[in-house]
């Protein structure tokens, strides 16, 4: 995983909101107006936080007519927890 592409993930994984997000997507394939449901802030501000999500890789996104349905990247995830399993691994580390 490149340097780069770590650090957008982390940034998105910064975040309470997001990492709720990705909580409910584990869950399986949801629409934004269900996401929306669960969360006190506009439509616009979840726009926000799934565009940052599906920019690094974490999340999937399908349209359907008006609505996004979001769902979790499989690979993507595979990907992140070697990498972290790589950071114990010794001197050489994860990132390429």
């Amino acid at each position: 995983m490149r340097e780069t592409d770590a650090a957008s993930i982390f940034r998105a994984l910064g975040d309470a909101n997001r990492l709720r997000i990705l909580s409910m997507l584990a869950g399986g394939e949801k629409c934004a107006c269900k996401l929306l449901e669960a969360f006190s802030f506009s439509q616009p501000t979840l726009s926000h936080h799934m565009k940052i999500l599906s920019a690094c890789g974490l999340v999937n996104t399908r349209r359907d007519g008006k609505w996004s349905h979001y769902s979790l990247n499989a690979e993507m995830l595979s990907q992140v927890g070697q990498f972290l399993a790589l950071l114990g691994s010794g001197p050489e580390g994860a990132l390429k």
